[in-house]
């Protein structure tokens, strides 16, 4: 079965927004906080007891997850919740994780 070559390079900016993209996934702990946020809606606190790092760390993945787009963040008080809506993003990291788990 021979795979189909597509004719059609990315342009310059669409590249460099999917590589954007998937260096989001380049980091154990982004990685391990997302896989936390696709099982719902968490604050820092709760988020630092899943993965194990300081609240500190979690906030800065937190900032650059909000950049990107992949995560909103709610205010409740003083805590701050954070979810993932985009069902393109739940999907990309759910067949990364198959395709780890399965080959």
């Amino acid at each position: 079965m021979s795979a189909s070559i597509s004719t059609t390079v990315l342009d310059e900016h669409t590249a460099a927004h999917v590589a954007e993209l998937f260096r989001a996934f380049s980091d154990t702990s982004r990685v391990r906080i997302m896989s936390a946020l696709v099982e719902g809606e968490k604050n820092v606190s709760a988020l630092a007891g899943i993965v194990g790092i300081s609240e500190s760390a979690v906030s800065h993945h937190m900032r650059g997850l909000r950049q990107m787009g992949f995560v909103q963040a709610r205010r409740d008080g003083k805590e701050v919740y954070y979810r993932v809506e985009d069902e393109h993003i739940i999907a990309l990291f759910q067949q990364g994780v198959t395709h780890v788990k399965n080959g």
